[in-house]
């Protein structure tokens, strides 16, 4: 009996392989057609005659409200000048980031059939690491002095939490972030579990989307921090069950266990060792049980109620 059940297993796990395959392949001939428009190449070889031309060409870049004397001051300026400069040694080219972008793009068009491809374009932002990328219906923009590698000295006063995720590999998970925000419907997040079951959401259309990205780097973790959550997910899920949690509204949990931080604040001894986020984290896996345990497309899922999600889960933490 053992024998036929690991059988059947094999058959099961060797049927959604050959299925997942021939989605990708699917995807793959999705025809996407986009340019990457340099702007901050653009702007660092202009001189102040050219502006009126990048204000044309780039008209979205150029408040109103900004005189020109501030753009050719900033033309002038050193620390512009060496911000373009390492932006220009880390992003000669842009053909891997293209690469990832239209593997992005052909992975949304496939689940979203009204899907636009924006206008991409890169600029600098005196590394404003809180918007990295910025999706509207039209366009993208993107952010490439925030990619410039994890130990890149402009990021030597940032903390290690927020400088671990500065480097080029992270742009299309960043990207794919802010697209999700997109897709996602929910009530007011009022609990804990409505924080949990939105970053879940965000998570998992992370796995549709960009699937090609290691499960790090949709979360963006190091290795160690994901090894970390893989082997107390049953423990966290236990902290927060008998802590009664769930369906709290204290406004300070989303701050220790959902929000951007150096560790995850179960106030013990574990604290230092783990990484922040990790509510996120337990989202995650819970809309992930939800979908194998549900008929429920992707688009539809992103629209249901958390609440929903978390009874129909069936979620049981890995042990």
């Amino acid at each position: 009996m053992k024998r036929i059940g690991v059988l059947l297993v094999l058959i099961i796990v060797l049927a959604s392989c050959k299925t997942d395959s021939q989605l990708e392949k699917d995807i793959s001939k999705i025809d996407i057609d986009f340019t990457v428009e340099r702007f901050d190449k653009a702007f660092s070889k202009a001189k102040p005659e050219d502006l009126k031309n990048l204000k044309k060409t780039f008209p979205f870049l150029f408040s109103k409200r900004v005189p020109d004397s501030v753009w050719i001051e900033r033309m002038n300026d050193t620390l512009q000048q060496q911000l373009a400069s390492e932006v220009d040694k880390g992003f000669g080219n842009l053909k891997d980031v293209e690469e990832e972008i239209n593997d992005l793009f052909q992975h949304i068009k496939y689940y979203d059939k009204a899907f636009r491809v924006p206008r991409i374009v890169t600029l600098t932002s005196d590394v404003d690491y809180r918007n990295k990328v910025i999706v509207t219906d039209t366009i993208v923009l993107i952010a490439l002095d925030t990619y410039l590698g994890t130990d890149h000295e402009f990021y030597s006063r940032f903390p290690q939490f927020v400088s671990q995720n500065m480097k080029s590999s992270q742009i299309v998970s960043d990207l794919a972030s802010e697209y999700s925000k997109r897709y996602i419907y929910q009530t007011q997040k009022k609990t804990f579990l409505d924080e949990m079951i939105y970053f879940g959401k965000q998570l998992y259309f992370k796995d549709k989307v960009i699937p090609f990205k290691s499960n790090e780097e949709k979360m963006g973790y190091t290795k160690e921090q994901l090894e970390f959550a893989l082997a107390n997910e049953s423990y966290v899920w236990r902290h927060f069950i008998e802590n009664e949690m769930l369906y709290s509204t204290d406004t300070g949990l989303p701050a220790r266990f959902i929000a951007p931080a150096p560790f995850s604040k179960f106030y013990l001894e574990l604290d230092a060792q783990s990484p922040g986020r990790l509510g996120q984290y337990i989202g995650w896996q819970i809309v992930k049980s939800y979908m194998n345990n549900n008929n429920v497309s992707l688009m539809n899922m992103l629209q249901e109620d958390a609440i929903e999600i978390f009874n129909k889960s069936k979620y049981k933490p890995q042990r």
